[in-house]
């Protein structure tokens, strides 16, 4: 049996990132990157996938207690037990050349046996590495890989049934301190940390980055872990910043909805840049802003909706048949078929990205305008063709009226920048035109009169929960009749245990998979941005208090959630849930409580 997804916390170091379960065992962790092979790959599989567990001897349920360090990601777990009581602190220190993962092991009452099992398979769980001694480490090596396994003090270790068994006790005031360090394996062992010293240097560095923000206002604590989030699933080499830390988690248990999202989505762009501009970091929302004109530059024909961790353009899908899938859920993918999808949005999505960060005061980048010229070159060429939409369908290219939307977005900042900036130069009048005639088609072929909301797509009678950022984007004013009509009828209709469904999976869904999916947190966020748009404030605070709620333990969130099991679904953490936090958080408490 897995964990709950929701059982999992977070650790990393900016470059890669681990899940630890309530019972003490890191399930997930690719070296040295976020889309590299994973060395501990029971999330998606068995225990024989590779995991590294530490708890006391004979206790096989979840700890006691853990928490964050307050406002870091360094993890404690505690155990309660007969003999007495231990904590263990998870972290990974920021790193100098080499990953590293440092567990470290303390007494708190009596005196506690402890163990650790460390089951390490190269290859997201494929390959079994060959174990030796040197230095007094143990040293794993296999094809490109290599991992240095100490303890200090060192303690009594083993091998067995291809694992790494360690056992010592402890007593109040003792610690033990276990550090894995990865490297490729046709070089030599990195320098080595010093664990408590890595611990340190943690604290401090987490809890002065957080005390950046400049948000004060209600759930701060939740708006802090949801920012320390975004700034882990951070790729710090390039500013890039992954959609989740996962792939294939299931969208439905025992489902096939299973995706990699371990790359960077073009969607994501203004959401991400407003969340960290309005919260004070706008160093990150530089990096963000350089990493997504250095992915989007080239030829405009050729913009996809994701890029690599560096902006890499290929991501070939494949399926890893030996992994048996989250609760049975397969196949398990790597990589992701739908960067070769068209998306006009992402033209949209870009066109608003640039004009935040022109109006915010980050510094110009001389090729900024002619990117962007370029890009509306193409889109006014292109703009009519039916695509895959936001939601990445997989059932056939339609008219969707998000994705006009943002056609519409792209020529509405064009226009603006030129209006403020005549110098720049430009085809102000074709953007006018431009901006006009994608206004007028969509109220015309996206909107439903008798049932007075805009559709999912022309011609259709489904919604979308897309259509709430509407307002948002300023297409239509948040008082139009149109828009207020269309919030009520997406929450009418896509609502489930008062929360939101991307669209309808009903008989012949649009995205032409089988099976169902879980309200999904992302647009509930949005639901309490369109409700507070519309006047409905006091709605819009219950509906986010309630998703705060949501969040597990150490404050985390999935991509979706199940009101029917109370469980958690889709990859995690999911930046997505926590960028419509912290956004959501600002728009009704912002204006009142940032300073």
């Amino acid at each position: 049996m897995h964990p709950r997804i929701e059982d999992y916390a977070l650790i990393g170091d900016e470059q890669t990132a681990a899940l630890v379960g309530t019972d003490g065992s890191v399930d997930w962790l690719c070296l040295p990157r976020f889309d590299s092979g994973a060395c501990f790959a029971r999330l998606l599989g068995e225990e024989e996938n590779g995991h590294w567990r530490i708890a006391p001897q004979g206790v096989q349920g979840p700890c006691t207690r853990r928490a964050y360090r307050p406002d870091t990601l360094v993890l404690d777990t505690e155990w309660e037990t007969d003999e007495g009581a231990i904590r263990v602190t998870d972290l990974m220190p920021q790193r100098d050349k080499a990953p590293d993962v440092v567990r470290i092991v303390e007494g708190l009452r009596g005196r506690v046996t402890v163990r650790s099992a460390l089951r390490l398979r190269f290859d997201y769980g494929w390959i079994i590495p060959w174990m030796r001694r040197a230095d007094g480490h143990r040293v794993a090596i296999g094809g490109p890989d290599a991992v240095w396994f100490r303890s200090e003090p060192e303690v009594r270790t083993w091998g067995e049934d291809f694992t790494t068994y360690s056992e010592f006790t402890v007593a109040e005031g003792e610690s033990v301190a276990f550090v894995l360090t990865w490297h490729p394996s046709h070089e030599s062992r990195p320098p080595l940390v010093d664990p408590w010293e890595a611990l340190r240097v943690s604290v401090d560095d987490w809890q002065a980055w957080a005390a950046r923000c400049r948000y004060d206002g209600p759930h701060r604590d939740a708006v802090v872990r949801s920012l320390i989030t975004l700034k882990a699933l951070t790729y710090v080499p390039t500013g890039g910043i992954v959609a989740a830390l996962t792939t294939s988690l299931p969208e439905e248990m025992g489902g096939v909805r299973n995706w990699d999202y371990r790359y960077c989505w073009l969607r994501d762009s203004t959401l991400t840049l407003g969340a960290l501009l309005a919260a004070g970091y706008q160093d990150e929302a530089e990096a963000w802003r350089n990493w997504l004109l250095r992915a989007v530059a080239g030829d405009p024909a050729d913009l996809q909706i994701m890029y690599g961790l560096a902006g890499e353009r290929r991501l070939p899908e494949c399926e890893l048949p030996w992994l048996s899938g989250y609760g049975d859920s397969r196949p398990v993918r790597i990589g992701n078929g739908a960067v070769d999808q068209l998306q006009l949005d992402v033209y949209g999505e870009v066109m608003d990205s640039l004009s935040l960060a022109r109006t915010s005061g980050m510094p110009p980048r001389p090729h900024i305008w002619s990117l962007q010229c370029a890009l509306m070159k193409w889109l006014c060429d292109n703009w009519r063709q039916p695509d895959e939409g936001l939601w990445e369908v997989r059932g056939g290219r339609r008219q969707f009226v998000h994705s006009k939307v943002m056609v519409w977005v792209a020529a509405d900042r064009a226009v603006r920048a030129l209006e403020e900036h005549p110098d720049l130069g430009g085809d102000l009048a074709g953007w006018r035109a431009l901006r006009d005639e994608v206004h007028r088609e969509v109220c015309e072929r996206g909107y439903d009169p008798e049932r007075g909301t805009f559709t999912q797509y022309y011609g259709s009678r489904d919604l979308d929960a897309a259509l709430l950022l509407i307002p948002r984007v300023g297409f239509l004013p948040p008082d139009d009749p149109r828009v207020v009509g269309t919030v009520d009828a997406v929450r009418a209709e896509l609502g489930h245990g008062g929360l939101l469904r991307r669209y309808s999976t009903d008989g012949a869904p649009v995205d032409g998979l089988p099976g169902d999916e879980g309200t999904f947190l992302a647009c509930s966020f949005w639901l309490a941005d369109a409700l507070h748009m519309t006047g409905r404030t006091q709605e819009a605070r219950e509906l986010f208090e309630r998703l705060v709620g949501l969040a597990n333990d150490v404050g985390l969130l999935a991509e979706e959630y199940d009101p029917t099991t109370g469980r958690h679904l889709g990859n995690f953490p999911q930046a997505f849930s926590h960028i419509g936090l912290v956004n959501t958080a600002l728009a009704l408490f912002g204006a009142e409580k940032a300073g």
